[in-house]
């Protein structure tokens, strides 16, 4: 007969897992120089174990894949009991995560900056709101950004309903968005997303003349770095297509801009492949960055992988991540000395490092959601064009400004089965591209091809191209929400 524990010798239960408020009771936000700013507060993170996780120790997951905070401050973390196991401290380094685990990380948060530009209606119904986004703020809470970002201030400022969005853009990307009301008209427009096509198009600024006329690129994207959010022209990535078309071009300042039409949705598809042409946008941080990617700007995939993400894994830290084209205008001299980088100082409640202001150039790029629209005619949402796209002085205009009149014909190819292609609702994620293009050791093709048909596959998920707000600089950490992470 079991006899039953003395009351102080009883065995401990678990501290429940913390959830931080999703809604505070008052604006988190404050505005200052021309930025929207949230004072550092206490944060705790949980986040269902994920596949790659499994039987890894907690220092193995937290060094390797987050780097919003030095090794150092995650090894204290674990010693000092800040990051949990289902709700007991773990207080070891060596502590083994297993499929099913809730890891909690309660730390001192510091949000990025965002600029103070509001987030715009374009238009608005009884169930879907369709928006324009401000570049450098991003669509979902992700890494070092919770607050700062399109969710959470559309939250606050319609009374705590819940937004859902129903397409994706990068976090320096600006322009037009979809955000449903109810899970009803989220469903509804997603349907709308997979079952129709839509066009969407984008317009860039890019470094270089442009050449005129149809200009498609069908080249595959691989992320060689998913920590640092890097992505390349690789035979063996996936599949990818966009068709680009000059609209003008200033011979004063060598830049170019440029309609885009994207076919796919791969993660900076649109970056990856004008860079691949040689001609990068023109403030990119990253792919238009010379210490990085070396004098041609890696233009034709050149550059070994291993070098360009060392040199870019010193960005924001030691360097300054600086694009190439700063001679315009619209940056003064001044504003390229002030990026966000470490500024050698230290927060004194968490003691992490502290970083300065992003400069102007690193609250957005050269890069606008324009228009979307159904090739049945049932509807078209439209954003203005950003300043940067309008034209100036000196500009030399392509006769054809719209995408409608490219002859893109929507043609269905016959004999196409072997394009097996599978598309997530986000355009991020496919299982099985064609067969030749994912084998290892092929060699990417150099050379744009202009299609003379559009094959089921590309009618079929043209409407779920685009760029991506994937966020992989830093892996995020995620409030759990009562569903398991795929």
């Amino acid at each position: 007969m079991a006899t039953a524990l003395p009351e102080s010798e009883s065995v401990p239960q678990p501290p429940a897992v913390a959830i931080t408020p999703a809604n505070p009771s008052i604006p988190p936000w404050y505005f200052e120089g021309g930025m929207r700013r949230v004072k550092p507060y206490h944060y705790t993170y949980n986040t269902y174990c994920k596949e790659r996780w499994r039987n890894k120790t907690i220092f193995e997951i937290y060094g390797t894949e987050f780097r919003d905070r030095p090794q150092e401050y995650y090894k204290n973390a674990v010693l000092t009991g800040m990051i949990s196991i289902n709700g007991i401290p773990t207080h070891s380094l060596d502590q083994i995560i297993r499929n099913g685990d809730v890891v909690t990380h309660t730390l001192h948060r510091h949000e990025p900056p965002v600029t103070d530009k509001p987030v715009t209606i374009v238009c608005e119904t009884d169930d879907m709101i369709v928006i324009n986004k401000p570049a450098g703020m991003p669509v979902h809470p992700a890494g070092r950004y919770h607050y700062n970002s399109v969710v959470e201030i559309m939250r606050f400022e319609r009374g705590g309903w819940n937004p859902m969005p129903c397409n994706r853009l990068d976090r320096l990307t600006s322009g037009l968005m979809f955000i449903a009301k109810t899970k009803e008209a989220s469903k509804s427009m997603m349907l709308q997303l997979q079952t129709r096509t839509i066009k969407k198009e984008y317009v860039a600024m890019v470094k270089g003349k442009f050449p005129e006329g149809d200009v498609v690129v069908e080249q595959p994207i691989l992320a060689i770095s998913p920590k640092l959010g890097l992505n390349r022209v690789k035979a063996n990535g996936k599949h990818a297509k966009t068709l680009f078309r000059r609209r003008s071009y200033n011979p004063t300042k060598d830049y170019s801009v440029v309609q885009c039409l994207p076919f796919t949705g791969r993660t900076h598809q649109i970056r990856v492949h004008l860079q691949f042409l040689g001609h990068p946008i023109a403030n990119d941080p990253i792919y238009c960055n010379r210490k990085v990617f070396g004098p041609n700007l890696g233009a034709g995939g050149e550059g070994d992988d291993e070098d360009i993400i060392t040199r870019l894994s010193r960005m924001g830290k030691e360097e300054v991540a600086e694009a190439v084209a700063y001679h315009d205008e619209l940056v003064a001299d001044y504003e390229k000395r002030k990026a966000e980088r470490m500024s050698g100082e230290t927060c004194g409640i968490c003691d992490t490092p502290l970083y300065t202001d992003p400069g102007a150039h690193e609250l957005g790029i050269y890069l606008h959601a324009k228009k979307y629209n159904c090739v049945e005619g049932k509807w078209s949402y439209e954003t203005p064009l950003p300043d940067w796209a309008l034209p100036k002085e000196g500009d030399v205009v392509s006769e054809v400004l719209v995408l409608e009149s490219v002859d893109i014909p929507l043609v269905l190819k016959e004999g196409s089965a072997g394009e097996e292609v599978k598309t997530s609702l986000d355009g991020n994620d496919t299982e099985k591209e064609k067969e030749g293009e994912t084998e290892e050791g092929a060699e990417a093709k150099k050379e744009a091809v202009v299609p003379k048909e559009i094959t089921p596959q590309e009618l079929e998920i043209l409407q779920i191209g685009g760029e991506s707000d994937d966020e992989k600089d830093i892996v995020t950490e995620k409030v759990v929400d009562g569903s398991k992470d795929k």
